[in-house]
């Protein structure tokens, strides 16, 4: 286990760095209630008082319930400034439209609302000088498990180097509510979907093999080919030279 003392003063001074170098005035980030937006915010009311989480139900009932509930406990608990901007009349609008050219399919609706919710935080972030702070977590990244110029977006991540088991830990060690730690992972992109239902594959099984290289067949051919087939999420676009 890490030794998580030490790792809060890192992690506020990476944030206070990039905050200093990009002339910044503070942070905004989106806050869906989940583990890793809340050990995000967390970590940036602590470098910077100017910390602002966007709540952004779009699409999912969850988003309105649950997700919004532990959002705001989260916001309270820690004086973490809060708005809420409903999307999901922006996104039903957005498929109306982009549906007379095109039949969607249902992963190509679920990531509009990951975007819709980058470009929302990116356009208060230019009004107000803020940088963005993005909340992928390691495990997540190292699968491709994140809309590519959606939630995979922002200008600094200062969770990216964490597996799913160490923002538990983590978040143990912080003391958040349990409401946060004992629910599914899910983007809640719609209703009943979950993280791992959706991979296929357990956050346990991920990081186990990111620790040591082991994972039963199954589990190591589906986390294998994952990650093969997310390597383009992983880089700037290719350039011809």
């Amino acid at each position: 286990m890490r030794n998580y003392e030490i790792e809060i003063q890192k992690r506020v001074e990476f944030i206070r760095n990039v905050l200093k170098n990009a002339g910044a005035k503070g942070v905004i980030y989106g806050n869906s209630g989940g583990k890793d937006c809340t050990l995000v915010g967390v970590l940036c009311k602590m470098a910077c008082e100017n910390t602002i989480g966007i709540i952004m139900p779009c699409g999912s009932s969850q988003n309105y319930t649950s997700d919004k509930s532990d959002a705001e406990i989260v916001a309270k608990q820690y004086n973490i400034e809060t708005r809420i901007i409903d999307l999901a009349a922006v996104q039903n609008e957005f498929v109306k439209n982009i549906s007379v050219t095109t039949k969607l399919n249902n992963s190509a609706i679920a990531n509009i609302a990951p975007r819709l919710r980058m470009t929302a935080l990116y356009a208060i972030a230019a009004s107000e000088n803020l940088i963005v702070a993005g909340t992928s977590n390691k495990s997540e990244r190292y699968m491709g498990y994140f809309t590519k110029w959606g939630d995979g977006a922002c200008d600094f991540n200062p969770i990216g180097d964490l597996t799913v088991t160490e923002i538990y830990e983590f978040l143990r060690f912080l003391k958040v509510p349990n409401s946060i730690i004992e629910k599914a992972p899910s983007g809640g992109l719609f209703d009943g979907q979950t993280d791992e239902k959706e991979m296929g594959v357990s956050y346990a099984s991920i990081d186990e093999f990111l620790f040591s290289g082991n994972a039963n067949e199954k589990d190591k051919a589906i986390i294998e080919r994952f990650h093969k087939t997310s390597e383009h999420k992983r880089k700037m676009p290719i350039i011809f030279e």
